[in-house]
């Protein structure tokens, strides 16, 4: 068979039909010159409809957003792209025309044509170098990049923020009463206190102790990207911003969609594109952002725009892309493979890239939201752990010692028989939704890595989940460990069952011989 054309027609530019093409997208052939006015239009058509506080369609003359800007840097191509498009759109603005008898810029001062839509910018970069041993720190890389666009202050973070107290009481979060961990190796993720002492236990231990103790090398990448988007969310809620830029390409997008969806997460597939974030803080703990309940709006103004684009805007522009660093063993986990099919989809049969990030973004669940997730702050689907336990696999040791999923400030209800006492200790799962839940159990059928974290060695958890677990739901039942707030507010009871229990429990429906 004869391969197909790159391009339909001819080497013309479709848009201007004089000059001839210097790329190709999607079998469409586009000179330099139209091709800048493309990307910018893509962009915008992207990002504009969410800049007002109420979305009123795009319409740039009156776009006021209510809060500050966050963009989050990771010093890959799509990042760099997406800071270099905010600057040039919104915050380079030409010098309004002055009017010849007063010497004024016209219209006044107060013209919304002479003001930002953003009072402020900020580019925050978080390094994960801590969590992936013998990878290079990038800081100083990534601050350089920033230092060319004087309209945004350069904010670091660590990855093992997460982690640190120091950094949660800087950003305004709520107190934490004592530190708690997991025991990883039970499907309950039974709690229990661990040391608080930073001294002795830094938050680079305990990121590194939470890295270790997960089970599979895909849940490696996707936990540190869970940490990092939540370090992201926290430090935007700190400093009013209203918006939360993230450089997710089309390539990218597609690639998080097919690859969020097989570790479980399909539950939260539009949250992939756009989302928006309410925190869980206390309303005397927010601060405004012209936004109802302090909302933050993630966006990826480059969902429309494919790595290929973002690639030849940077060559053209001369933009220094720093790079990512690769994770260490990772070539093996689900995002890996995932990232290789699509960029090889993409190279041959480009337009079905964006096929499925038109059809995802068509998706809805079928049920509703039963809760949010303290993990990664995702609604969680209703029902989830009933639907569970009808699907899994569980073998009778796991369910035998793992015990009950008892919040540990839920009253007590009438249940017979009584759970055994071991059955007390609170657990984290009820509060997971499926996808974190899957990513802190789920076992190699490889064998690959052994888990490192057990009940006398608890794996940590990041502060905003011990935040919440020792609030003040805690204190009104003076538990020692702390309590969170299941939205079925119901109590579970999973236990062993002998050949007569269950003979009793069936016993009006079977028929007599």
């Amino acid at each position: 068979m004869l391969r197909r054309p790159k391009y339909d027609k001819s080497k013309k530019c479709v848009r201007c039909k004089e000059k001839s093409g210097n790329i190709v997208i999607r079998h469409a052939v586009y000179c330099k010159e139209c091709f800048f006015p493309l990307i910018a239009v893509k962009f915008r058509r992207a990002l504009d409809p969410s800049i007002n506080p109420v979305p009123d369609g795009p319409r740039r003359k009156g776009l006021k957003a209510g809060g500050n800007l966050l963009l989050g840097l990771s010093g890959g191509l799509g990042s760099t792209v997406l800071l270099d498009l905010v600057d040039r759109t919104y915050f380079s603005i030409r010098a309004p025309p002055m009017d010849e008898t007063t010497g004024k810029p016209r219209g006044g001062k107060d013209h919304p044509r002479n003001a930002n839509v953003w009072p402020k910018g900020y580019a925050c970069y978080v390094e994960t170098c801590n969590a992936f041993p013998g990878t290079r720190d990038r800081t100083e890389e990534i601050r350089a990049m920033v230092a060319k666009y004087d309209r945004f202050e350069f904010l670091p973070l660590r990855v093992e923020d997460a982690f640190s107290r120091a950094w949660w009481d800087k950003i305004g979060g709520q107190p934490v009463v004592q530190s708690l961990g997991i025991d990883v190796t039970s499907e309950d993720l039974l709690l229990s206190s661990i040391s608080s002492d930073e001294d002795v236990d830094t938050p680079t231990s305990r990121l590194q102790r939470y890295i270790s103790s997960l089970p599979t090398l895909t849940a490696i990448p996707t936990a540190v990207q869970t940490l990092t988007r939540l370090l992201l969310l926290h430090t935007a809620l700190s400093l009013g911003s209203s918006h939360l830029l993230l450089g997710t390409s089309l390539t990218s997008l597609s690639i998080s969609l097919i690859s969020s969806i097989s570790q479980g997460g399909g539950f939260v597939v539009r949250e992939e594109a756009q989302e928006e974030w309410i925190s869980r803080l206390p309303v005397t703990r927010r601060i405004e952002n012209g936004h109802a309940d302090g909302a933050i709006r993630i966006i990826r103004p480059l969902r429309d725009i494919g790595m290929k684009e973002c690639a030849m805007w940077a060559w053209w522009h001369g933009l220094q892309v720093v790079g990512r660093e690769k994770v260490p063993g990772g070539k093996q986990g689900i995002g890996s493979l995932t990232k290789e099919f699509i960029v090889g989809l993409e190279r041959d049969y480009p337009s079905t890239v964006s096929t499925i990030a038109r059809t995802c973004a068509k998706l809805a669940p079928k049920k509703g939201v039963g809760g949010v997730c303290l993990l990664c702050e995702r609604p969680a689907q209703f029902g989830l752990q009933d639907w569970k336990a009808r699907i899994s696999i569980r073998s009778f040791k796991d369910s035998s010692a793992s015990g009950s999923y008892r919040p540990a400030h839920f009253p007590d209800k009438d249940i017979a028989p009584a759970a055994p006492e071991t059955s007390r200790s609170p657990s984290l799962t009820p509060v997971l939704c499926y996808s974190c839940h899957t990513t802190l159990t789920s076992r190699s059928s490889r064998g690959t890595t052994a888990v490192s974290a057990s009940k006398d060695n608890p794996m940590p958890l990041p502060m905003w989940v011990t935040s919440n677990l020792t609030s003040a739901a805690s204190h009104a039942a003076g538990d020692e460990v702390g309590g969170f707030t299941d939205p079925s507010d119901e109590l579970w009871e999973r236990r062993k069952m002998d050949t007569e229990q269950m003979k009793a429990t069936v016993a009006d429906f079977l028929l007599e011989k």
